[in-house]
């Protein structure tokens, strides 16, 4: 698999063809599986259903080099269904991160104001020299691009800290490209995969521009 490119198409199907152990990091925002609809009537491909959950994350376990790290925001309803598919594959959870939003993204029993990703690990890796810390601040992305867009400034800590200068980075649901582009604005080498031809072509056009 090539390196600085984000591919269009389903992670199931490509990732059985990348050679194991041959990706430094993994940053990802999956599917929460919480069938999210934003207020503009956007959805996310295979939010619907978690017949991909298991197997993609055992396909990025194979992938990923020993003693690395990956990073994957969860969706905390689902939680024992991705806490499944980590430990099926082999991951160890070894960090638990939440970002505090100054907003409410909506209001059912409470008013929900955070994301929350996982930080797992494939064998033992070393402590990051310099860490952070388990609760970041969460800036507004605007979701103008994609229905759940992350903001950059969640994704390059993540990037600096647990990959290593020149690393390859992996983002299997890649979206709208933005941990991609961190991997690129941190020196990284990067590679993506997104099923929705629209998202892909607005996250092709985001790496060529920067």
């Amino acid at each position: 698999m090539h390196t600085n490119t984000i591919i269009n198409g389903d992670c199931l199907s490509i990732l059985p063809n990348v050679k194991a152990a041959s990706v430094n990091f993994i940053l990802t925002d999956p599917p929460y599986i919480t069938r999210y609809q934003s207020r503009d009537g956007r959805i996310v491909p295979n939010d619907d259903n978690d017949r991909w959950l298991k197997p993609a994350f055992a396909e990025m376990h194979r992938v990923l080099e020993k003693d690395t790290f990956c990073v994957s925001f969860y969706g905390w309803p689902q939680v024992d269904k991705f806490m499944h598919a980590y430990k099926a594959a082999g991951f160890r959870v070894v960090g638990h991160f939440a970002f505090p939003k100054r907003y409410t993204s909506s209001s059912r029993y409470l008013r929900y104001q955070h994301e929350c990703a996982h930080l797992l690990a494939k064998g033992n890796p070393r402590y990051p020299d310099s860490t952070i810390g388990d609760v970041i601040d969460w800036t507004y992305s605007g979701n103008n691009l994609h229905p759940t867009q992350k903001p950059l400034s969640v994704l390059l800590p993540l990037v600096e800290t647990f990959s290593r200068a020149g690393a390859n980075v992996l983002d299997p649901f890649a979206g709208s490209g933005s941990s991609l582009l961190a991997a690129k604005m941190l020196g990284r080498s990067y590679t993506g995969i997104e099923l929705d031809a629209k998202y892909h072509a607005i996250a092709a056009r985001r790496l060529a521009e920067s």
